[in-house]
């Protein structure tokens, strides 16, 4: 029940993916075979495989990468709430999970939630499959293998934002502003990700983007549970 969230309980993350090679001329012939198999037909026959390629790849695990993860928690002083955030980001994937993978372990011995949006769908399977694609061991606040919905000591607030509707998908930029929250996609969305670092190679200015989906959601909370949002001049770390 949002009654029983407590916001200085939750360690908010949101992650950036992108294709894992520029050009799909670039993967190896087998697994440009096994993409297609992926896609299914998904892709009409009338697309180019390679754009395809570069607009879907993102979201699979399997022909993706992560490049930024960004993450934060709150602080309560004087009564007001600051939130500070710490980003990750890099063209090495291993790394830039073995460093996220060592700040989940001391947040777990704390007794964070882990918290964001679609985080259940999408960002923790995501982190899982690279991992172990990297060959990292899964810290246990992502090793969900076998347990009970109510055992995942996870906070989606898209699933709060259901209220029991499985059907339902709300954007964190819709829930955002039908709330009265600052949008995060005031620069890029989530579409222009892949470009901006393929093309641009401009990591910092993902990394902000990451961040601000960061702050979003710690806003969604406040606002859930009918707290005053987060000052800016609270916020630390973008």
């Amino acid at each position: 029940m949002l009654k029983d969230l407590h916001p200085e309980q939750l360690f908010f993350f949101d992650i950036e993916t992108v294709p894992g090679a520029a050009d799909y001329n670039e993967l190896a012939p087998d697994l440009q075979q096994l993409f297609e198999r992926k896609v299914g037909r998904q892709r009409n026959e009338d697309e180019d495989p390679a754009e395809f390629y570069f607009s879907r790849a993102g979201i699979l695990a399997e022909f993706g990468k992560v490049i930024c993860i960004s993450c934060g928690y709150l602080q309560k002083k004087e009564n007001e709430y600051h939130l500070k955030i710490k980003t990750f980001y890099g063209d090495d994937e291993k790394s830039l999970l073995e460093e996220f993978t060592q700040t989940l372990l001391n947040i777990s011995s704390k007794g964070y939630q882990l918290c964001g949006h679609n985080i259940r769908e999408f960002d923790v399977p995501w982190l899982c499959r690279r991992m172990l694609i990297n060959g990292l061991i899964l810290p246990p606040v992502l090793d969900i293998y076998g347990k009970k919905p109510w055992e995942v000591n996870h906070v989606d607030t898209l699933d709060l934002w259901k209220f029991g509707d499985y059907k339902h998908y709300t954007s964190l930029n819709l829930l955002a502003t039908i709330l009265g929250v600052p949008t995060p996609k005031d620069d890029i969305d989530g579409s222009m990700v892949a470009e901006v670092y393929y093309k641009q190679h401009d990591l910092n200015r993902i990394a902000v983007y990451c961040s601000k989906d960061v702050v979003a959601v710690a806003q969604v909370i406040m606002k859930l549970k009918g707290l005053p949002l987060i000052k800016s001049e609270n916020i630390s770390g973008i």
